[in-house]
């Protein structure tokens, strides 16, 4: 199994709160894969676990990192994908 590497920022205007975390972790239970969340060199939080996404306390306009545990290179693109557009403050139907 290879880990995949993104960044994606936070552009939601009230930053990382409990409404973003809910769908990001919402989509990585849906996905079944290992995704961790976190800082530029730090280690990562499991981002299936609401609590530890909040507790990074993450700002408008910061960079996160997810490394998301997969073979499968398209899975994880949408996976980004997705979880910038919930960063951006748009809810996912």
């Amino acid at each position: 199994m290879s880990t995949v590497v993104a960044q994606v920022t936070i552009l939601d205007p009230i930053g990382l709160h409990a409404r973003p975390v809910g769908q990001i972790v919402k989509l990585v239970n849906l996905s079944g894969l290992e995704v961790r969340i976190g800082r530029l060199g730090e280690s990562g939080v499991k981002a299936n676990s609401p609590l530890s996404i909040l507790a990074l306390k993450g700002k408008t306009g910061e960079e996160l990192t997810l490394e998301i545990d997969t073979k499968d290179q398209e899975l994880a693109n949408d996976l980004v994908a997705h979880v910038q557009e919930i960063l951006k403050g748009q809810p996912l139907d």
